[in-house]
């Protein structure tokens, strides 16, 4: 069995290098204002698109686009700052993250928590993961608080 794939087919590789991408893409839509559809356009033309999983990092772009400010309004008790005053980057990597504890309920709470965590290491400011680690971690308490428990266990 490879590693790397679930046994359902879904590529593990693939979905990684999808997240990394849509931070990035995320990171450009906020920084730059443009339609998030005009964004995807952009990013789908680059070459190392070919290696992610184009679908996933479509879905992950426009389920922010759609629900950002409910995935905003989920994660900013556990903020110590204002949602808009956190670093683009870090404010990119949370709402993904958010996304995908509140709609991918097939992507266990761990993997979307571990792979935000190694994504904000790649991208973001020195200690920028664990802010990101403990403002997810409390998150996941809260929207995915049956297999959190379980998880603690």
């Amino acid at each position: 069995m490879n590693p790397t794939r679930r046994p359902d087919g879904i590529d593990l590789a693939a979905r990684s290098r999808a997240r990394r991408r849509a931070v990035q893409a995320l990171y450009a839509w906020q920084v730059g204002g443009n339609r998030m559809a005009t964004v995807i356009e952009e990013f789908r033309h680059e070459q190392d698109m070919e290696i992610a999983d184009l679908d996933y990092f479509e879905d992950l772009l426009r389920g922010v686009d759609l629900h950002v400010n409910e995935l905003d309004a989920g994660f900013k008790p556990f903020l110590d700052r204002e949602v808009a005053e956190v670093d683009p980057i870090e404010r990119a990597v949370l709402r993904l993250a958010a996304y995908e504890f509140r709609y991918r309920p097939d992507v266990p709470y761990r993997v979307i928590l571990n792979e935000a965590v190694e994504v904000a290491k790649r991208f973001g400011a020195d200690h920028g993961h664990t802010y990101i680690n403990g403002v997810l971690d409390r998150l996941a308490a809260d929207w995915r608080s049956t297999e959190y428990r379980a998880a603690r266990r």
